[in-house]
Protein backbone atom coordinates (compact mmCIF):
# COMPACT_ATOMS: atom_id res chain seq x y z
CA UNK A 1 0.00 0.00 0.00
CA UNK A 2 1.27 3.37 -0.63
CA UNK A 3 2.80 4.91 2.13
CA UNK A 4 4.40 8.70 1.93
CA UNK A 5 8.21 8.67 3.05
CA UNK A 6 8.75 10.84 6.02
CA UNK A 7 9.23 14.51 4.71
CA UNK A 8 13.31 15.03 5.09
CA UNK A 9 13.63 19.00 6.69
CA UNK A 10 16.85 18.86 4.65
CA UNK A 11 15.04 18.49 1.79
CA UNK A 12 13.79 22.08 1.58
CA UNK A 13 15.91 24.77 0.05
CA UNK A 14 17.70 26.82 2.42
CA UNK A 15 16.17 29.91 0.42
CA UNK A 16 12.19 28.05 1.32
CA UNK A 17 13.74 27.51 5.38
CA UNK A 18 14.75 31.22 5.23
CA UNK A 19 11.65 32.20 3.83
CA UNK A 20 9.61 30.21 6.00
CA UNK A 21 11.78 31.45 9.38
CA UNK A 22 11.32 34.83 8.14
CA UNK A 23 7.40 34.55 7.79
CA UNK A 24 7.49 32.94 11.52
CA UNK A 25 9.13 35.96 12.62
CA UNK A 26 6.82 38.43 11.13
CA UNK A 27 3.75 35.87 12.42
CA UNK A 28 5.56 36.42 16.02
CA UNK A 29 5.84 40.03 15.35
CA UNK A 30 2.25 40.75 14.52
CA UNK A 31 1.15 38.85 17.59
CA UNK A 32 3.67 41.15 19.74
CA UNK A 33 5.49 38.17 20.91
CA UNK A 34 8.62 39.56 20.07
CA UNK A 35 10.14 41.66 22.92
CA UNK A 36 13.04 43.23 20.28
CA UNK A 37 13.62 43.29 16.41
CA UNK A 38 14.16 40.14 14.74
CA UNK A 39 18.05 39.79 14.05
CA UNK A 40 19.70 37.77 11.30
CA UNK A 41 20.88 35.17 13.93
CA UNK A 42 17.23 34.33 15.17
CA UNK A 43 16.41 34.05 11.95
CA UNK A 44 19.38 31.67 10.92
CA UNK A 45 18.95 29.50 14.17
CA UNK A 46 15.42 29.29 13.15
CA UNK A 47 15.51 28.40 9.49
CA UNK A 48 18.87 26.13 10.40
CA UNK A 49 21.07 27.92 8.08
CA UNK A 50 24.64 30.02 8.60
CA UNK A 51 24.82 33.71 8.46
CA UNK A 52 27.22 33.26 5.86
CA UNK A 53 24.67 31.78 3.81
CA UNK A 54 22.15 33.87 4.93
CA UNK A 55 24.11 37.18 3.69
CA UNK A 56 26.31 35.81 0.83
CA UNK A 57 23.12 34.47 -1.17
CA UNK A 58 20.14 35.31 0.32
CA UNK A 59 19.84 38.75 0.05
CA UNK A 60 16.60 38.84 -1.18
CA UNK A 61 15.88 37.04 2.48
CA UNK A 62 17.81 39.66 4.19
CA UNK A 63 16.03 42.73 2.59
CA UNK A 64 13.19 41.31 3.74
CA UNK A 65 14.33 41.01 7.72
CA UNK A 66 15.78 44.34 7.20
CA UNK A 67 12.31 45.80 6.17
CA UNK A 68 10.77 44.06 9.35
CA UNK A 69 13.24 45.58 11.56
CA UNK A 70 13.03 48.90 10.24
CA UNK A 71 8.69 48.68 10.65
CA UNK A 72 9.57 47.24 14.32
CA UNK A 73 11.28 50.16 14.87
CA UNK A 74 8.48 52.20 13.37
CA UNK A 75 5.62 51.26 14.79
CA UNK A 76 6.13 50.06 18.21
CA UNK A 77 4.12 47.61 20.68
CA UNK A 78 1.89 48.95 22.82
CA UNK A 79 3.75 48.42 25.73
CA UNK A 80 6.89 50.81 24.05
CA UNK A 81 4.12 53.00 23.40
CA UNK A 82 2.91 53.31 27.12
CA UNK A 83 6.49 53.48 28.49
CA UNK A 84 7.62 55.88 25.95
CA UNK A 85 3.82 57.81 26.63
CA UNK A 86 4.97 57.70 30.47
CA UNK A 87 8.73 58.83 29.94
CA UNK A 88 7.28 61.85 27.96
CA UNK A 89 4.90 62.78 30.71
CA UNK A 90 7.93 62.25 33.19
CA UNK A 91 9.89 64.71 31.24
CA UNK A 92 7.18 67.27 31.36
CA UNK A 93 6.84 66.92 34.97
CA UNK A 94 10.66 67.12 35.29
CA UNK A 95 9.73 70.75 33.21
CA UNK A 96 7.44 71.83 35.53
CA UNK A 97 8.84 71.15 38.40
CA UNK A 98 11.80 73.66 37.69
CA UNK A 99 9.48 75.79 36.54
CA UNK A 100 7.57 76.03 39.76
CA UNK A 101 11.07 76.11 41.86
CA UNK A 102 11.74 79.05 39.82
CA UNK A 103 8.43 80.78 40.80
CA UNK A 104 9.34 79.74 44.55
CA UNK A 105 12.18 81.54 44.16
CA UNK A 106 10.97 84.29 42.59
CA UNK A 107 7.76 85.02 45.40
CA UNK A 108 10.15 84.36 47.96
CA UNK A 109 12.43 86.86 47.09
CA UNK A 110 9.67 89.36 46.19
CA UNK A 111 8.05 88.15 49.92
CA UNK A 112 11.39 89.31 51.53
CA UNK A 113 11.88 92.58 49.42
CA UNK A 114 8.40 93.62 50.32
CA UNK A 115 9.14 92.90 54.08
CA UNK A 116 12.37 94.72 53.70
CA UNK A 117 10.75 97.58 52.61
CA UNK A 118 7.48 97.57 55.01
CA UNK A 119 10.13 97.18 58.13
CA UNK A 120 12.24 100.49 56.61
CA UNK A 121 8.56 102.34 55.79
CA UNK A 122 7.51 101.36 59.86
CA UNK A 123 10.59 102.64 61.22
CA UNK A 124 10.74 105.83 59.28
CA UNK A 125 7.11 106.48 60.88
CA UNK A 126 8.09 105.76 64.34
CA UNK A 127 10.90 108.46 63.45
CA UNK A 128 8.77 110.68 62.23
CA UNK A 129 6.20 110.39 64.96
CA UNK A 130 9.05 110.75 67.84
CA UNK A 131 10.38 114.06 66.14
CA UNK A 132 7.11 115.68 65.23
CA UNK A 133 5.05 117.87 68.32
CA UNK A 134 1.51 117.12 68.31
CA UNK A 135 -0.04 120.52 67.85
CA UNK A 136 -3.77 121.09 69.69
CA UNK A 137 -6.12 121.79 67.57
CA UNK A 138 -9.15 123.06 68.81
CA UNK A 139 -12.26 121.40 67.79
CA UNK A 140 -13.92 124.43 68.60
CA UNK A 141 -14.53 127.44 65.81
Amino acid sequence: MGTTPPVDPCARSPGQRLREALAELVRQHALGSLSQAPTATALCELAGVSRNALYRYHSDVLQELHKLQQQQHRDPGPAKQALQQLRDETEDLRHQVASLAALVDHYFAAWQETRALLERRERELAELRRNSKPDMVSNRH
